[in-house]
């Protein structure tokens, strides 16, 4: 991170820090359990509708995680459990996504695992796997309606981006609404915006599996990061003497000699 991004997160916090909370809205008891009950209600609903490929990636996911319990949710651990999932013929990606400071969101970087592949319908879909999930959303104080409903939370978090998107907003408007009650600022970090940069930005690094091209997944060899290799093409070059051309053939052969690197 550069030292004007830097600034700009320091002085982003401070300016959090200091600012003088608004007046709370609290609303009335009733109204307050109404909201809760139906934010949590529609997340559950969200988290109820899995497809069958879903239901099958977690499956595969859990068996090998379970199989590493002595590994912590690191990123060597992704890299093994993606490993593991090409093994098992998935068309897995470690993915970094990266972002800069904008509009009140500070810089960060994230790290997750997608995969690429046809569902029950035949029918080419992206799954975004995160092995850590619930506690990207969860406070050091939250208020007891916001806890139930992180606590509602899956630690693994398998579906796809539309998905995502739901519960993101879900759980980013509670979020608001318990820090409103406490009568306190929401923090950038825990808004909408920077919960999508995590998972949803437009410019992820890929490594292994699939690059980009215009936001679609673009197939591509090799695990983790190494393109296939392919050999180079050799073409006999015809001799032309008029242009001094005397060389040998095998000389000839090696001088235009194209290796493409990915």
């Amino acid at each position: 991170m550069g030292s004007l991004q830097e600034e700009e997160l320091v002085q982003m916090v401070q300016d959090f820090i200091e600012s003088e909370p608004s007046s709370p809205i609290v609303p009335s008891n009733h109204l307050q359990s109404s909201n809760h009950l139906a934010q949590l209600s529609t997340l559950q609903e969200i988290l109820r509708c899995r497809t069958d490929t879903e239901r099958k990636v977690l499956e595969i996911v859990l068996k090998h995680i379970r199989s590493k319990r002595d590994v912590q949710k690191s990123s060597g651990l992704k890299k093994w459990l993606a490993m593991r999932l090409k093994m098992n013929g998935f068309n897995a990606s470690l993915c970094q996504t990266c972002w800069v400071t904008s509009s009140g969101c500070p810089a960060g970087d994230y790290e997750y695992f997608d995969i690429v592949m046809e569902n029950e319908n035949g029918e080419t879909v992206r799954l975004i796997v995160d092995i850590d999930f619930k506690s990207q959303f969860e406070l050091a104080r939250p208020s007891p309606t916001y806890k139930e409903l992180t606590d509602a939370l899956p630690s693994i978090f398998i579906g796809s981006e539309e998905k995502l998107r739901e519960i993101i907003s879900v759980v980013c408007s509670a979020a608001k609404q318990s820090f409103r009650e406490a009568g306190l600022h929401v923090p950038p970090w825990r808004t909408t915006t920077y919960m999508h940069s995590k998972w949803l930005s437009p410019t992820p690094k890929v490594n292994g599996g699939f690059g980009k091209v215009n936001g679609e997944p673009k197939p591509r060899g090799g695990a983790l990061g190494f393109s296939k290799w392919t050999p180079p093409m050799v073409k006999p070059k015809t001799q032309n003497r008029e242009l001094g051309g005397g060389g040998s053939a095998l000389s000839s052969q090696f001088s235009n000699m194209g290796i493409n690197c990915c």
